[in-house]
């Protein structure tokens, strides 16, 4: 059985010529699919056309990053739904959401910015209830916001994805009972990550997905080396450990959960 790579960044290896040794690595781990995630419009396009060469095995999605988001984001908002018009289609709109992690320390500068990330959010919302259409969100610091956001949407919470939950079982258990998802990343296999992996109990096998966030958020035992697909498979077998199953069900349960979810 093998593992799908819900959301992994394949831009920088494709600049280095590095793509096809990762994708064989990858294949070699027992990745049988993976999705690139958009992060802005000098990514989409360049993801639609690896999804067209490597047709079932990468697929894309295409969003504006809240780290993205600048005065101008309306414009980069605008040109999202032609992709949903083109023969090789996003699989979800996304990565989209709040981050306050990464806002300037000046006070009045990041009030400005986080003003315009929940424009961006608000209308990535908006477009992708319109195309009804799953959403992958990236919350950072502004957890309790984003759920605010999408409850406010009106888009299906069963077509959500909370993705890299770094999050505690009370915030899943919000998730949970809206019928959103939380997946997770190579975080859960660090020392340190016990209230994620409570998190990821709380949701479920029923529900689990898996990513690799590649190139960030290598997981044991690579840690501090840059991340890859591959590695995705380092995470399924800690992760079947810390549900008490085989790798091989693991495998079987978090694959179908993201076809399932990602309609691939």
């Amino acid at each position: 059985m093998g593992l799908i790579d819900t959301h992994t960044h394949l831009e920088s290896f494709e600049k280095r010529g590095e793509l096809p040794a990762i994708l064989d690595r990858a294949r070699g781990a027992g990745v049988e699919a993976l999705v690139t995630i958009g992060t802005d419009t000098d990514d989409w396009a360049l993801y639609r056309n690896l999804a067209r060469e490597h047709a079932g095995f990468i697929h894309y999605t295409a969003g504006l990053h809240p780290c993205s988001v600048g005065e101008q984001w309306v414009h980069s908002v605008a040109q999202l739904e032609a992709y949903w018009h083109d023969a090789v289609k996003p699989v979800a709109l996304g990565e989209c959401g709040l981050d306050r992690f990464h806002l300037p320390k000046d006070v009045a500068e990041a009030e400005t910015i986080f003003a315009w990330q929940r424009g961006a959010f608000a209308e990535q919302l908006r477009l992708a209830k319109k195309l009804d259409c799953p959403v992958v969100v990236h919350s950072r610091g502004a957890f309790a916001e984003c759920v605010e956001m999408v409850d406010a949407s009106g888009v299906a919470w069963e077509r959500v994805v909370f993705h890299c939950f770094t999050e505690g079982p009370n915030e899943m258990s919000e998730l949970v009972k809206r019928g959103g998802y939380g997946s997770f990343t190579g975080i859960i296999t660090y020392k340190s990550a016990e209230m994620v992996r409570a998190a990821a109990l709380a949701q479920g096998l029923g529900r689990f997905m898996i990513e690799t966030d590649a190139p960030y958020l290598t997981p044991t035992p690579h840690r501090g080396k840059p991340n890859e697909p591959a590695y995705l498979r380092h995470t399924a077998e800690f992760s079947a450990g810390v549900f008490g199953v085989s790798y091989e069900e693991l495998a079987r349960v978090s694959t179908a959960n993201a076809r399932k979810f990602y309609v691939i």
